[in-house]
C-alpha cells in the first residue's frame, strides 16, 4: 500500500494545489490528512493564497481517497463543508504488519502518549516540523507542514511505500528516508 501523508494545510489554496499535484504524481492508495485543513489559527500568519473556500472543492474532489483526523484548528463548521470525515481525534490503520496511529498531535503526542504499544508508529502533525524519533519502542513521525513550515523546514509531505517513509518537499523532492 502506498500512502501520501500531509498535515497543516491551513486554508492555503496554493499549497493545497501543490499537494494535489504531488498526489497525482505519487498516485497513492490513500491521502492521509493530519488536521488543520481550512483555518490558519490565531498563532499562525496567513499562509500563501489563504482561501479556504478554494481548498474545500479541491479536497472534496478526491473525498473517497482521504483519511483525515481533526486538528486543533478544525471545527464542526468545517465538517459541514468537507465531504469526508474530519472530526476524529485519531484513526488507526495497519500497513505491512505495523499499526499506524494517526493523529494531529495536540491531543496525543510524545508527552501525552496515545494508546499504543511498542512497535507501533505514531504519525502526527501540529508542530509543522518534520520528525522521526523513537520513544519507548514507539516511532514518532511528522510530515511537517504543507503550508506553514517551521524551524527552517520546507513545505512538504510524507510518503509511505514498501516499508519506507520518505519526506519530500514540493521543490526538491526527497530529503529524508526511514525504513523498517
Amino acid at each position: 500500500m502506498k500512502l501520501l501523508i500531509a498535515s497543516d494545510i491551513h486554508g492555503s489554496a496554493y499549497y493545497c494545489e501543490q499537494l494535489l499535484d504531488a498526489y497525482k504524481k505519487e498516485n497513492p492508495d490513500k491521502l492521509i490528512l493530519l488536521g488543520d485543513i481550512l483555518y490558519h489559527g490565531p498563532r499562525n500568519d496567513l499562509p500563501k493564497d489563504y482561501a479556504p473556500k478554494k481548498v474545500i472543492p479541491l479536497l472534496n474532489s478526491i473525498k473517497e481517497k482521504i483519511i483525515c483526523v481533526r486538528g486543533n484548528c478544525d471545527a464542526e463548521v468545517d465538517q459541514m463543508v468537507l465531504e469526508f470525515p474530519i472530526m476524529a481525534d485519531y484513526k488507526e490503520i495497519t500497513v505491512d504488519g505495523k499499526r499506524l496511529f494517526l493523529t494531529h498531535g495536540h491531543v496525543y503526542n510524545d508527552v501525552k502518549f496515545p494508546p499504543v504499544k511498542e512497535g507501533d508508529i505514531v504519525i502526527h502533525g501540529h508542530t509543522h516540523v518534520p520528525r522521526c524519533s523513537e520513544i519507548n519502542g514507539v516511532l514518532f513521525l511528522n510530515p511537517g507542514s504543507v503550508s506553514i513550515p517551521k524551524e527552517d523546514s520546507k513545505n512538504g509531505y510524507l510518503v509511505y511505500e514498501n516499508k519506507s517513509f520518505i519526506w519530500k518537499d514540493f521543490i526538491n523532492g526527497e530529503y529524508k528516508k526511514f525504513s523498517f
